[in-house]
């Protein structure tokens, strides 16, 4: 058995950790949730039962321990969605430069033009986030 001794502080950054991490894995798989991660989870904000002050921060259910919706909606997801939104313009970049280059594999050679492409496009969309984006069908 693995014990950790964390401030307070240090067990709450914990927790937001554990929530972002089974989120990313799980929030988009439906029923084919991975479980090891909802248990690891439920373990997690069990600790959370010894600790006086975080009442707020869990619920039961069921005898597992889980996030409650007050932790889920004190700002937690403004960090995923901050996450969410600079890895959908790095993909977006990244996909359009590899279009404009007609997909070839990236070589040595190549390399320096793809990046040069890559912060074209972040800079568009840095300035003028999807406002200028046409698409032609």
């Amino acid at each position: 058995m693995i014990h950790f001794d964390l401030s307070n502080r240090e067990f709450r950054r914990l927790l937001d950790l554990v929530y972002i991490g089974n989120w990313i894995l799980n929030s988009t798989r439906g029923d084919d949730r991975i479980r090891d991660y909802d248990h690891v989870e439920s373990v997690i904000f069990a600790q959370c039962l010894q600790e006086p002050g975080t009442e707020e921060l869990y619920r039961i259910s069921r005898g597992a321990v889980y996030p409650s919706e007050a932790f889920a909606e004190g700002g937690i997801h403004e960090a995923i969605m901050d996450y969410e939104d600079a890895v959908f313009f790095d993909i977006l970049a990244e996909e359009l430069a590899r279009r404009d280059m007609g997909f070839t594999p990236v070589t040595p050679r190549n390399y320096d033009e793809l990046n040069s492409r890559i912060d074209e496009y972040i800079e568009e969309f840095e300035a003028n986030g999807v406002d200028n984006l046409i698409l032609d069908k």
